[in-house]
């Protein structure tokens, strides 16, 4: 740990990139089950709406790896303070600008259009905020912690989740469902900007993390960190992507998807489906630490096989308990399947910077952890969305059943990290 950075201080500064992340995309995520579609698309079909809301969705994941790599690039060349104080401004901006841009009835199609622009702008934003994060707090553990270290930015997602639902069930408490559909949905979009600037005023006091500050000493960088990722290391790249796939199919199932089958199909209530996604997120946020600590015990592997096998066996239960009708099987289900993506989610912040070496560390951990966004999440509503209307909902438990398949693949075939020798 450098000299001038407190512990609570980098805690603090890789932990509120990844709340911002996860909050400005929840955000997102729900007023796209709720409300971008009738706002920035014509026409009566909801569902029609619905499936074009989700494919703008899917813009900002497509964008992210972009932004990993371009800020991997300079995150790798100049360190790691600099390009996180620039990825969380310009993440910042393009959701503020989401909540001031004006609908279908005022431009036409110019709203979707820029829509997606400020969507793109956001993933490449977006994509370089977590791999610095997580280097920002890994970089700075002692010996046999990174594990724990590592958990700081996996705590961003259900505090960030916790402030988007809340900030939704707020404003449904406050307004009628036209006020909220007409412009209360733009409130935590704008609020985002709150959150940036407090971000901004952490991360600009810290100083750069002794692992790359002994790069920069050494003249270790690499002038083309992509490069020589693809080179030297595509295979931990693409194990890391796939091994990522099933937190985000978990989490975006779980809470976009779910928002949406259920306050349209089931016809629950949304501030009472908000309520109790509230409830399910606060078992992500104690699965969490305890997986992390699991790791630096019993090493990343063991703990991400046990999570992906029972996040595999899961998806036998969505159909089952979501069409229960019972809310407290709804919600029991909602906290299994969050519970089940703190349990595979904690580990990454570690398990990924431990697959590349320090010259490549940026690029190769934003790279792994953004492409596994897009294989994971990117149209996991959408096609969660087709999937209930052409098969049902045990063709969506199916999906997430997949997802844990292809992450169990990518981990057999993984070496155990933990033991790394950090400056390798």
């Amino acid at each position: 740990m450098t000299q001038n950075s407190s512990i609570t201080r980098i805690a603090l500064a890789s932990f509120i990139g990844t709340a911002i992340e996860f909050y400005d995309f929840y955000i997102y995520g729900m007023a796209a089950a709720l409300v971008i579609g009738p706002v920035f698309f014509p026409g009566n079909n909801p569902t029609t709406q619905a499936l074009s809301a989700f494919v703008t969705f899917a813009v900002a994941f497509l964008a992210r790896p972009l932004g990993a790599l371009l800020f991997g690039h300079f995150g790798d060349r100049i360190g790691r303070k600099a390009t996180l104080v620039t990825s969380l401004l310009v993440m910042g901006i393009s959701t503020t600008l989401i909540g001031v841009l004006p609908g279908y009835d005022s431009i036409g199609a110019w709203a979707p259009v820029l829509l997606c622009l400020l969507r793109f702008g956001q993933g490449i934003g977006l994509g370089g905020e977590w791999g610095g994060a997580a280097l920002l707090a890994t970089e700075n553990a002692p010996t046999g912690k990174r594990g724990w270290y590592g958990m700081f930015p996996q705590l961003g997602p259900p505090v960030g989740f916790l402030c988007a639902t809340g900030s939704f069930l707020l404003l449904a408490h406050f307004l009628s469902e036209q006020e909220f559909k007409d412009w209360g949905w733009r409130i935590p979009f704008l609020g985002s900007s709150i959150l940036v600037m407090i971000g901004l005023y952490v991360r600009l006091a810290l100083t750069e993390t002794p692992v790359f500050a002994k790069v920069l000493q050494q003249h270790k960088q690499v002038a083309l960190p992509f490069k020589e990722m693809l080179v030297s290391h595509f295979l931990p790249l693409v194990l890391g992507a796939l091994a990522m796939v099933v937190c985000y199919a978990l989490f975006y199932i779980s809470t976009v998807f779910s928002l949406s089958y259920g306050t349209t199909t089931l016809h629950i209530p949304r501030q009472q489906f908000l309520g109790m996604l509230c409830v399910a997120v606060l078992f992500m946020a104690v699965a969490t630490p305890l997986s992390a600590w699991a790791s630096d015990r019993f090493g990343r592997r063991p703990v991400l096989l046990v999570a992906g096998s029972a996040a595999f066996l899961s998806g036998f239960a969505l159909q089952p308990m979501l069409e229960s009708g019972s809310l407290l099987v709804i919600t029991i289900f909602l906290s299994l399947e969050l519970f089940l993506m703190g349990a595979t989610f904690a580990p990454m912040g570690a398990l990924l910077p431990e697959l590349f070496p320090s010259q490549l560390r940026y690029t190769g951990a934003g790279t792994a952890y953004n492409l596994g966004g897009i294989i994971g999440a990117s149209f996991a509503p959408y096609i969660a969305q087709r999937l209930v209307a052409e098969g049902g909902l045990s063709w969506v438990g199916g999906y997430v059943s997949l997802a844990a398949a292809i992450s169990l693949l990518a981990l057999y075939f993984m070496r155990e990290t933990s033991d790394n020798h950090w400056g390798n």
